[in-house]
């Protein structure tokens, strides 16, 4: 066995902590969407919440900046396999809006303008893990990127994060979203490469 160089360390593991497997990083933030880019009046623009009891809450665009916000610094990972990292937001935790709801369901299916959707278990919009977000790196958060509003629920694939959300329905039982029922992961994490049915 040849002896090792003197001073070789090996491979500087430490940068690979921060991405999932099978990721690369990018500076820039990729536009993709399942559709055309819906533009809603912010005078039209409404959040809703609805249980599996038929109980529906509602808040306007001025109801919504009105509630407690908050900063959250967050990775981005994408299923196209880019990941964005330190990105700055501000929004809504989705803990402020369900706060008083009573609800027994365990899961959420997540509606746009727009009409796309996407499902989760409830658990994952909750304790500090999801907000309904409306300013990106201190700007409003532009229509490409899901403005006037999106969620955003960066422990999962950005898919999860619906751009132009207009609510939540919440389930006793799962309902598939859009890309889960043409063969995406029902969850979706990405630090276990959950990208298709069967990972």
């Amino acid at each position: 066995m040849a002896p090792f160089t003197p001073g070789f360390l090996g491979r500087d593991r430490s940068a690979d902590t921060t991405l999932p497997p099978g990721q690369y990083l990018t500076h820039d933030f990729p536009v993709l969407s399942a559709g055309p880019t819906p533009r809603i009046p912010l005078d039209r623009w409404e959040f809703t919440v609805m249980t599996e009891a038929g109980v529906v809450r509602r808040w306007s665009w001025a109801e919504l900046l009105a509630l407690p916000s908050e900063t959250p610094t967050v990775d981005l990972h994408c299923v196209t396999k880019w990941s964005k990292l330190s990105t700055d937001w501000e929004g809504v935790s989705l803990d402020t809006l369900l706060g008083d709801v009573d609800t027994a369901a365990d899961y959420a299916l997540v509606r746009s303008y727009g009409g796309y959707t996407t499902n989760l278990p409830l658990e994952d919009l909750l304790d500090g893990k999801a907000w309904i977000a409306y300013r990106y790196d201190g700007e409003e958060l532009p229509s490409e990127h899901g403005g006037p509003a999106r969620l955003l629920i960066p422990h999962l694939y950005l898919w999860k994060s619906a751009k132009w959300v207009r609510g939540i329905e919440l389930l006793i039982e799962d309902e598939p979203g859009f890309w889960e029922s043409l063969g995406y992961h029902n969850y979706g994490d990405p630090w276990r490469e959950q990208r298709y049915q069967g990972d």
